[in-house]
């Protein structure tokens, strides 16, 4: 078992924000500030305090501002880019960024949301079961912003459930998953292709597996959620 700091880390930072760009329209999403730094940062601190070494930024839309603001590295972890030219969605963004990716285990992270949690668990949890493929969860008082995912006894992902209305506590997905390098590699190249449209149904119920947490979680995907970062982060002391 490889160790935990030969990690890769895949951040996918390429989205245009649209719903946030009401309040954040002259930078990426993953840029905003949160209590006086760009977002991203409070995800490479968890990447460095977890002694994760290497983190491949997936790009796209406003590349270069990312580039510029964090250039080859921050605190203790490298970074490198992997840019794509016209938008591949999720999944392709991660097979583009392949030749990047030098561990067999690799931890993807979307970039505009932050669980509180303790990643090194999470890891060595995925590498002592010999598993392929795994979604970080959380468990929320309210699914219908997010959908739900269903798990039966063995921690095996039965199904993704669409946002409703009045659904409801569950589990939600918290853009933290660990997947081997090999299923990467089996993603199609150069189109688009979404992690959780295309990818993740396919293996539901067939080795996908979903580690439960009860971390605080936020994303700053809407105006209203990108507001209550600043609470979010000041109650962890960041």
């Amino acid at each position: 078992m490889e160790g935990f700091c030969d990690i890769t880390a895949a951040i996918l930072a390429g989205g245009f924000g649209t719903r946030l760009q009401s309040v954040v329209s002259d930078r990426p999403k993953v840029l905003a500030e949160v209590r006086g730094k760009p977002f991203m940062v409070y995800l490479l601190e968890q990447l460095s305090s977890a002694g994760i070494r290497k983190a491949v930024i997936c790009t796209g839309y406003m590349a270069d501002k990312i580039e510029e603001c964090f250039g080859d590295a921050y605190d203790s972890v490298g970074i490198v880019y992997s840019r794509e030219d016209e938008p591949l969605g999720t999944g392709g963004a991660l097979r583009l960024a392949l030749p990047y990716l030098s561990s067999e285990i690799i931890l993807v992270m979307n970039g505009d949301s932050y669980i509180d949690t303790d990643l090194s668990i999470y890891v060595d949890w995925f590498s002592e079961g010999e598993r392929k493929a795994a979604v970080l969860l959380t468990w929320v008082d309210d699914t219908s912003r997010y959908g739900s995912v269903k798990i039966n006894k063995n921690k095996i992902i039965a199904s993704f459930e669409e946002k409703c209305e009045n659904s409801g506590p569950g589990w939600i997905n918290a853009g933290i998953y660990l997947l081997r390098k090999s299923l990467i590699a089996s993603m199609p190249a150069g189109k688009f292709y979404s992690l959780e449209r295309d990818f993740f149904p396919k293996l539901t119920g067939k080795g996908l597996y979903g580690f439960c947490t009860e971390g605080r979680f936020i994303d700053i995907g809407t105006p209203e959620t990108y507001a209550a970062a600043e609470e979010f982060f000041a109650a962890e002391g960041s």
